[in-house]
């Protein structure tokens, strides 16, 4: 069956706004009319959140160092979203037509600086596409038998069908099908271990394998070789590399303020904080599920292989068999200059580099994969040469005395640091020895990665007193927006100034609350119990197993309710009609009076 709507055929961009939220122009394209709700916007943070690392560097850990591990690669990747509603906020209040943070960089600093970050935003989405592109295609050729350098192609094209027909808003609604998609596959691994699974089906039973598993295989550094414990050194030192390195791939990346951008106004910090939550349950839940699961059967995995990322597929192929093969290949498939242009050349523009970008995606990940660098390595490695950018880009929307000087040279200056503080590390470690192994292990890592974000922490303040800027943040609202025919303002109390100031001390307060609760208060209140017995590993899980029930009933509902009213128009053969304005009134006699109300045709086969 197929619905013909002729009404929303280009030509008619107000029927189409009403409809979709957005006219078909560039403008919309780019920013999804700046009108997603709070929960699609949520779906949307943890779409963009969920990479294949996600699920499979998770499982890793979970599988490396026990319940430290799901624990502190949760908790380490989810504050940065937490902080990022802060500047989500910013966004609206400072600068509300923007495209993107680039455009805030050069407003504020000038062309020098929007070169220097848009090549850290550059890198930053190609180390971001490496590692969903790597640990993605290995999955699906060990799972399908599909050439591993022709799923480095395959992945990203399906992501580029609804990107470059749809734009934004085609690809916030698509991430809302994947995220329901991947919260039920997360649901049906986790009742599969813990309730149904004939060899597993009990905490009771996963308890008891671990402890046996631990006799035989210790996990070292772990308080008596268990895998039920916090007490984790290598755990810990992976929480600090990945709370770091995480905060280069959300405040570097363009698509965490593009989701900002599209969301309205009073959506932001809602969305950023209900999807920071709910995201926490996807690698809490998911990696809790699958590498304790894998540790908890035994299965053969090589330390080579979990590195890979090949942890959830073989325990999903142990539990459902072919099922479970088809459901993690699809659950993985899924997450993945002219100034004065026209909106149109800007629109075709914008398609083309979507295509474009995929080709580059694909070939980046061929040399990697010919290189033979795993998903662990580039993971680990991201905060070291992205890391520097971080606090510079916090700092253009949130503190004025930061000066082009001190963001370009705190960057510029750090970055080689860090690069040189990870190598020498490693050579020092292991007898001038410096290969993908050497540079691999923890201390090199960390060192690399806390030079990188804290290095030009405090470059960046002491050269902001030294040569302030005191920048006018209302210079910001001057940035103009890409022309379109949807001029429409919403005039929702909630979305004013006023609201908006408000909200921002809302936000910082619970931002700040809460990391304080994932990175301090939780591990503190853990620490007693030490070694798991049976009850505090059973209240573990439960935890895990109500935040993912809780997060997946909140990201594949609430959408639903927010679009009920336009759904159930939608299901009655109209479009909704919108408030008369002075503006829509004036269109209207354009029009020679044409009815607000717009029936769909019949369907035809």
């Amino acid at each position: 069956m197929m619905v013909n709507v002729p009404s929303l055929e280009a030509g008619t961009p107000h029927s189409h706004r009403r409809f979709l939220g957005g006219g078909k122009d560039s403008e919309s394209f780019a920013t999804a009319g700046r009108t997603i709700k709070s929960g699609l916007t949520a779906c949307d943070i943890v779409a963009k959140w969920t990479w294949a690392a996600t699920l499979l560097q998770s499982a890793n850990v979970a599988w490396s160092f026990g319940v430290a591990g799901p624990f502190w690669y949760a908790a380490g990747a989810t504050v940065q979203v937490l902080l990022f509603a802060i500047l989500a906020v910013e966004i609206k209040r400072k600068a509300p037509t923007i495209h993107t943070f680039l455009e805030i960089i050069r407003c504020r600093w000038g062309t020098t600086a929007h070169v220097v970050f848009t090549c850290y935003g550059f890198m930053t989405n190609i180390i971001v596409t490496a590692m969903l592109i790597l640990g993605g295609a290995a999955v699906m050729e060990a799972l399908s038998g599909v050439s591993v350098y022709a799923a480095s192609f395959l992945i990203p094209a399906g992501v580029v069908i609804y990107t470059a027909v749809g734009g934004l808003k085609g690809t916030v609604i698509a991430e809302w099908l994947n995220v329901t998609v991947i919260y039920l596959a997360l649901l049906i691994f986790m009742f599969q271990v813990y309730a149904t699974n004939p060899d597993l089906g009990s905490i009771t039973t996963v308890y008891s394998r671990l402890t046996a598993i631990a006799e035989k295989y210790p996990v070292p550094d772990n308080m008596g070789g268990s895998y039920m414990t916090m007490f984790s050194k290598s755990g810990i030192i992976f929480g600090i590399i990945n709370i770091i390195g995480n905060f280069g791939t959300v405040f570097v990346d363009q698509s965490y303020w593009q989701g900002a951008i599209a969301a309205k106004p009073s959506a932001t910090y809602k969305g950023y904080l209900l999807g920071g939550l709910c995201w926490f349950a996807i690698p809490f839940t998911f990696a809790t599920t699958m590498g304790l699961g894998a540790r908890a059967l035994d299965l053969p995995i090589s330390k080579s292989e979990a590195s890979q990322g090949l942890v959830p597929p073989a325990v999903a192929v142990a539990l459902m068999g072919q099922g479970g093969a088809f459901l993690m290949t699809f659950m993985l498939f899924i997450p993945y200059i002219n100034k004065n242009a026209s909106g149109k050349s800007m629109m075709l523009l914008q398609r083309i580099m979507v295509v474009v970008y995929a080709i580059i995606s694909g070939v980046v990940a061929v040399i990697l994969l010919k290189l033979e660098v795993s998903l662990g390595w580039v993971y680990l490695f991201m905060g070291i040469v992205i890391g520097s950018a971080v606090f510079p880009i916090a700092c253009s929307l949130t503190w004025s005395k930061v000066s082009a000087t001190a963001a370009v040279a705190s960057a510029l200056i750090t970055t080689p640091l860090a690069i040189m503080t990870w190598l020498i590390t490693a050579a020092k470690l292991n007898d001038g020895k410096i290969n993908l192994d050497t540079t691999g292990q923890d201390y090199p890592m960390l060192a690399g990665n806390l030079v990188a974000l804290f290095f030009s922490m405090i470059l960046c303040i002491t050269f902001s007193f030294i040569w302030p800027q005191n920048y006018d943040w209302e210079e910001l609202k001057s940035i103009p927006a890409i022309h379109t025919e949807d001029e429409h303002k919403n005039e929702d109390e909630e979305d004013s100034p006023e609201a908006l100031d408000r909200v921002i001390k809302f936000t910082w307060a619970t931002g700040g609350t809460l990391t304080l609760v994932l990175l301090i208060l939780w591990p503190i209140l853990a620490l007693p119990a030490k070694v798991f017995n049976q009850g505090y590993f059973t209240f573990w899980v439960i935890v895990a197993m109500v935040w993912g029930i809780v997060a997946s009933c909140i990201c594949i509902l609430l959408p639903i309710i927010e679009a009920w009213d336009l759904i159930v128009t939608v299901m009655k053969g109209g479009i909704k009609a919108e408030p008369k304005t002075p503006s829509s009134n004036a269109e209207e006699s354009t029009h020679h009076g044409k009815a607000d109300h717009l029936a769909l045709p019949a369907t035809r086969a």
